[in-house]
């Protein structure tokens, strides 16, 4: 994009991951609302044991997983797993955890931002097609 586009770029949300240096499109923002309608962003935290060593960008497959509790045996209420989609990751530096940010179904998110509150879930990162 040019420069001269500076201003109608300033405040748009990036609708790809940029990297810094990197060169801007048409395609690299977005003014869609995050999350969408219909849709929940639910933050997880995550050990280095409950998510791949891969890099996870905004736009991958991944399915949360519940694991045993200390009870040693997973919920019986709900799914054993929910379909996401990568926002975004970072890092909380006091803890070390990856913290992910992933894109639900609206009625998906309260039952797993409870799971993932307990700390009792695992991240797999699945293919691009479902």
């Amino acid at each position: 994009m040019p420069a001269s586009a500076y201003d109608d770029i300033v405040g748009q949300r990036a609708a790809l991951d940029i990297t810094a240096g990197g060169l801007l499109t048409s395609e690299s923002t977005t003014d869609d609302p995050m999350p969408p309608p219909g849709r929940s962003v639910v933050g997880i935290s995550l050990t280095p044991a409950q998510v791949p060593a891969l890099p996870l960008h905004g736009g991958d497959n991944v399915r949360i997983i519940v694991t045993p509790g200390e009870t040693g045996t997973v919920p019986a209420n709900g799914p054993e797993f929910t379909n996401a989609e990568v926002v975004d990751t970072g890092l909380d530096e006091t803890t070390g955890n990856t913290v992910v940010n992933v894109l639900v179904p609206h009625g998906d998110a309260g039952l797993l931002a409870a799971r993932a509150a307990t700390g009792d879930v695992a991240l797999v990162l699945d293919s691009g097609t479902p």
